[in-house]
């Protein structure tokens, strides 16, 4: 569009210089040309509509990439930010306190009114499983009916006696 104005504004002025030369000798002063509606070619016209479009795609690209950027430079330092976090925290944390964690969550979670499965690790170290309500029944049902199931297991925060037969 801006083509096509810039143009048009040439050719006014042409046009206005060349009316003035050829009527300046009869007496009539030419004060302005104004052109409108000017019909171009079918082939020039889609090749203005071409190069417009592939200007605003060049833009549209330098957008995106632009915003890309700026995404991948908020990712950097989000990224920092987690390292800092991680190098702080891990410097406190042993062994012993996750193994800590662990019992005060599995307490916590044993003592709910949540109806669950217990199930004891087969180290020294390891963790007792919970199994929520969903997972209770049916291992109960093995349990009590002496299927495969393997481990003590205690539901609704009671604890198995081993030998009993009683889950």
């Amino acid at each position: 569009r801006l083509t096509c104005t810039v143009g048009r504004l040439e050719v006014q002025t042409r046009l206005k210089q060349e009316l003035s030369e050829v009527l300046a000798p009869r007496g009539i002063v030419v004060e302005s040309v104004l052109l409108k509606d000017v019909d171009l070619p079918e082939m020039l016209t889609d090749a203005i509509e071409r190069k417009a479009q592939a200007e605003q795609a060049a833009e549209r690209m330098q957008y995106v990439i632009q915003r890309e950027r700026q995404e991948a430079h908020r990712k950097e330092i989000e990224a920092e930010g987690i390292a800092k976090f991680q190098k702080i925290v891990s410097k406190d944390i042993s062994d012993k306190t996750l193994m800590w964690k662990g019992i005060e969550v599995t307490h916590e979670i044993a003592t709910s009114n949540n109806a669950k499965i217990v199930v004891v690790g087969n180290s020294g170290e390891s963790l007792p499983i919970l199994l929520g309500e969903g997972w209770g029944r049916a291992a109960v049902g093995e349990a009590r009916s002496g299927g495969t199931s393997t481990g003590s297991a205690a539901t609704n925060g009671e604890q198995a006696e081993p030998g009993s037969g009683r889950p």
